[in-house]
């Protein structure tokens, strides 16, 4: 699906988005230096499968060192692997490095389940790519869920369990 079509979606559904134009970034460590120049939550987003063959995509806080054996736990799913990039282009359109939830709207299937961390989705901001990693899209948690839920994905709000910092 077209960036058109998710923007025409968005205001469609009323909701009220920024688009700030950048250079491409494709680790959350490249994007750090937009964080000053962009307010609102910024993100990161694991596109994972679990042993049962099941497809995830969850979005968490930048700095947020997830624990994928709890989240898995948390989840009631079997044990989390980052999923391959064939997959990731084959069922939401989308190249490492520009993973974002707003690509639930190019699963018509309904193949890829879609997790929120709690702290995002009461957000007054959530910085998200649209599509791509030559931008940030900004908007609200709340409108995320909304936007999820039109897709057919109404995404699961947990707050993800975070890794233990690793003994000095």
């Amino acid at each position: 699906m077209s960036e058109a079509r998710l923007i025409g979606d968005l205001a469609a559904l009323g909701i009220a988005h920024e688009v700030v134009e950048h250079e491409a970034v494709f680790t959350v460590e490249e994007s750090e230096g937009l964080h000053a120049a962009i307010p609102g939550a910024h993100t990161k987003n694991l596109f994972l499968k679990d042993a049962s063959g099941a497809y995830w995509l969850v979005t968490v806080p930048h700095d947020l060192r997830v624990d994928l054996k709890a989240l898995a736990a948390a989840l009631e799913a079997k044990k989390f692997s980052f999923a391959k990039a064939e997959d990731l282009l084959a069922l939401l359109g989308l190249t490492p490095g520009s993973v974002t939830p707003l690509a639930a709207i190019n699963d018509a299937a309904g193949k890829v389940r879609v997790v929120l961390d709690g702290r995002l989705a009461g957000a007054g901001r959530v910085n998200i790519h649209p599509l791509r990693n030559t931008a940030t899209l900004g908007l609200s948690g709340a409108d995320l869920l909304r936007a999820l839920g039109h897709w057919g994905h109404p995404a699961q709000v947990i707050t993800v369990p975070e890794r233990a910092a690793d003994p000095a």
